[in-house]
């Protein structure tokens, strides 16, 4: 199993590729395939059939994922690293700049 340092509600600046500088919160994580789905970044067009739950269909825009890669977490407007922190039977995540 995948273990990521990045979770679902944090927020993430990219780093790199089209959106670099764009900072959203994390909404999704696709383990299986290394990627993330992150609020209001990598936006595409989607074209939709009608259905029962769109009559109407159209062009719809919604967030496509990008690569785990190209992400780092924000603190208080800060990118970060993250490491861990043992204390006896806890794990807890901290970042690596401000041990917070």
């Amino acid at each position: 199993m995948k273990k990521f340092k990045i979770k679902s509600g944090d927020t993430v600046r990219v780093i790199a590729g089209d959106h670099k500088g764009s900072e959203g919160k994390v909404l999704q994580i696709i383990k299986d395939k290394d990627r993330v789905v992150v609020e209001g970044v990598n936006m595409i067009s989607k074209h939709t059939k009608p259905s029962a739950q769109s009559p109407q269909g159209g062009i719809v825009k919604k967030e496509a994922s990008m690569h785990i890669s190209n992400l780092l977490l924000v603190e208080d407007g800060v990118v970060v690293r993250v490491g861990y922190k043992v204390d006896g039977d806890t794990k807890t995540r901290i970042s690596k700049k401000t041990k917070k």
